[in-house]
């Protein structure tokens, strides 16, 4: 018996040792291939990208908006305050004399000097106060209203209501762009006034070109550009210090290529003793007669200078057959008087008038309306500006 419990215990130990080796074999064989195999790697998980944050928006750089210039019928009228304000003196002055109890010689010598004063000039100070005088008498009249007429009349006779005002948009050969020239003085804001024209004539649905022939001054023609890149008009430049008669052929030439109506030419601003821009001046002209004859030439005089702008027109009417006046800053300090005198000095018309710093405040010129304004002030018209 004992001997059979020995023989159970020992066949326990061999089985339990033969299941350890077998154990051991496997466990080694297992580290074997996995040291043979390299270290096992955990599975890669998916990458999520992240939302991307949005950041400023980038838009493509817009050209400038066209403008539509304000209509030109009747600017005159809507700016009649403004003249009035600024030369309102002239017509109550007169008013108040001929409304005197004794229209007796001191009275007519304050009337001549009230319009000396106003820039009206000797000669047509003369004429107006002989005429008004005799018809004062002959009539007998000591009426408000009716003196009113009188002086009214008066006014408007001395500014030649017939004369032709328009602005030439047509070439006087028939065939290709009319060719306007703007001339002036520095300081008269003739770059500026040469944009304000194009303005006017793109309010009146005429195609614009322009030329910037002023190479003297360096930012003329950016100046120029501005204007034009405001309502549509090309502007054709040179680089500074190149040849103004060159500059404005060119433009000429490019109106005709384009089916322009009308060519406005900037040339530099000439004071009326430096005789050797103003004869620069002239061969600007002749350049651009090559390609046909100029249709119209406006010199830009500002109406502050009074009586020294008669003498700046006379000099340029002589370089080169002005065919009209702009007058701008009539709304500042300027007299009412001086639109009477540049226009009988020079024996052309006053055509446009400028009366404010708005790019819209060029308008052409209304004899009926002018008078009124400077006569009957501001009453009953609101200022627009």
């Amino acid at each position: 018996m004992d001997n059979l419990w020995i023989w159970l215990v020992a066949a326990v130990v061999v089985i339990a040792a033969v299941v350890g080796v077998a154990f051991g074999v496997r466990s080694s064989r297992s580290r074997s291939e996995a040291a043979q195999s390299g270290p096992v790697e955990a599975p890669e998980e998916p990458q999520v990208e992240a939302p991307k944050q949005a950041g400023p928006k980038v838009e493509e750089p817009r050209a400038p908006a066209v403008e539509t210039p304000e209509p030109v019928e009747g600017r005159l009228v809507r700016l009649r305050s403004r003249l009035a304000r600024s030369n309102n003196a002239l017509g109550k002055g007169l008013l108040a004399l001929l409304a005197s109890d004794k229209l007796d010689d001191d009275v007519w010598d304050e009337v001549e000097e009230t319009l000396l004063t106003a820039d009206v000039g000797i000669a047509d100070t003369t004429a107006v106060v002989e005429s008004l005088r005799e018809r004062v008498k002959v009539l007998g009249t000591r009426d408000p209203e009716e003196l009113r007429r009188l002086l009214k009349a008066e006014l408007t006779a001395v500014l030649e209501p017939e004369l032709d005002r328009s602005i030439a948009t047509v070439a006087p050969s028939g065939e290709g762009p009319a060719v306007i020239l703007m001339v002036g003085v520095n300081g008269s804001g003739k770059t500026t006034t040469c944009g304000r024209v194009a303005r006017v004539l793109i309010a009146e649905d005429k195609t614009v070109l322009m030329g910037a022939a002023d190479t003297f001054r360096a930012a003329a023609a950016e100046q120029l550009e501005t204007w034009g890149s405001r309502v549509g008009a090309k502007v054709v430049r040179r680089d500074a210090g190149a040849d103004p008669a060159s500059v404005a052929f060119d433009a000429v030439k490019a109106g005709a290529a384009e089916g322009a109506d009308v060519v406005l030419i900037d040339t530099a601003g000439r004071l009326q003793n430096k005789a050797g821009l103003m004869d620069e001046l002239g061969k600007v002209k002749r350049v651009v007669e090559k390609q046909g004859p100029v249709a119209e030439t406006l010199l830009v005089l500002d109406a502050t200078t009074g009586q020294n702008g008669l003498q700046q027109a006379k000099v340029f009417g002589e370089v080169c057959d002005v065919t009209g006046i702009v007058l701008t800053k009539l709304d500042g300090s300027a007299k009412g008087g001086i639109v009477i005198a540049v226009q009988r000095q020079l024996g052309v018309p006053v055509k446009l008038v400028g009366l404010g710093e708005g790019p819209d405040d060029l308008a052409p010129f209304e004899v009926g309306a002018f008078v009124d304004a400077i006569v009957d002030g501001s009453a009953g018209d609101g200022d627009e500006s």
